[in-house]
């Protein structure tokens, strides 16, 4: 696990949220891995860590861009909710109460 994801998991913990199953595969054939899912609410999440990297390289990288569009519009398609983190959002808190938000809706 990452730091940011250790980081949402320890704030998920911290306000009472049910813990998430961390690197779940919700594809039926794809080898994806969601960095948090709530399968009964159909929620994944994904912690975008690498967002201010200039185009040097994880998510920023128009490759790596383009599997994550690929990634989200498949879990999309098989009816899951897909929320995106950046480091600001997490650390600020914005994530959690997002997910709590979702979770609730559910």
């Amino acid at each position: 696990m990452s730091e940011l994801e250790t980081l949402l998991l320890v704030h998920i913990r911290a306000v009472g949220l049910p813990e998430p199953v961390q690197q779940y595969r919700f594809h039926p054939t794809r080898k994806w891995l969601a960095d948090f899912a709530w399968p009964d609410a159909m929620l994944l999440v994904e912690v975008d860590g690498a967002t201010w990297m200039g185009g040097k390289g994880g998510h920023t990288s128009g490759k790596g861009y383009e599997r994550d569009c690929e990634k989200t519009a498949e879990a999309v398609l098989l009816g899951w909710r897909v929320l995106h983190f950046t480091r600001n959002q997490i650390e600020s808190g914005y994530a959690v109460n997002t997910i709590e938000k979702a979770l609730e809706a559910a």
